[in-house]
């Protein structure tokens, strides 16, 4: 059932336990956290204290997307943090698999991500090592962006590759994804839409979760 992980980073960080609260009671069950070192991306949004306080606030399974230039030195203070999943580019370690298992290690499922000029192809051989293959549909760095439709291409490519081989790894796909276009990214394969704006901006959040649900 295709669903929708809220990118906390489009919360009114002023208001974040009611924008938590507003998540589960939508009836989502993973939150989405953009981390951004001004380095790999061009922006900086929060580190581990915040996790941890997120992960108070909810029961929600986290996924930390880590969008840095030396992920691995902070996987485990991510997952001591409250982290379920930990998620890194594809961009910054062209052989990822050591450092699934790393992640893996530390109790915690593992993700690889890559950007829209990231040919699919290169991520393929490497899925049967990861829980997630995160799609980015806009450039990582800030939210608001237009959806890339060229994005659709690598999540269909990459949802026929994952049944042709039998493997169990999750398609997510994250950047401009809201209603309108939520139907067609399903279709393409993706089962978790990452929205960040698109869900907290809403005021009928639980009726964005069904309305997701049902393209299933």
């Amino acid at each position: 059932m295709a669903k929708i992980a809220p990118s906390v980073l489009g919360a009114d960080f002023a208001r974040l336990g009611e924008e938590i609260t507003s998540a589960d009671k939508a009836g989502v069950d993973t939150l989405h956290l953009d981390i951004m070192d001004g380095h790999f991306v061009p922006n900086i949004s929060y580190g581990p204290a915040i996790v941890k306080t997120i992960d108070k606030l909810s029961d929600s399974f986290l996924d930390v997307h880590l969008m840095l230039s030396e992920p691995e030195k902070y996987f485990e203070a991510f997952v001591k943090s409250g982290a379920d999943a930990i998620t890194f580019h594809l961009e910054v370690h062209p052989n990822p698999s050591a450092y699934a298992r790393q992640i893996k290690a530390l109790g915690v499922q593992a993700g690889i991500s890559i950007n829209p000029d990231m040919p699919v192809e290169r991520v393929l051989p490497f899925l049967k090592d990861f829980d997630y293959l995160l799609i980015m549909s806009v450039y990582p760095g800030f939210g608001g962006q237009k959806f890339i439709r060229e994005s659709l291409t690598s999540v269909k490519t990459a949802s026929e590759y994952i049944e042709s081989h039998g493997l169990k790894t999750v398609v997510m796909i994250d950047g401009g994804v809201d209603a309108s276009n939520a139907q067609e990214v399903v279709a393409a394969g993706a089962e978790i839409l990452v929205m960040g704006s698109a869900f907290f901006g809403t005021d009928d959040r639980a009726a964005l979760v069904k309305q997701v649900a049902a393209y299933s």
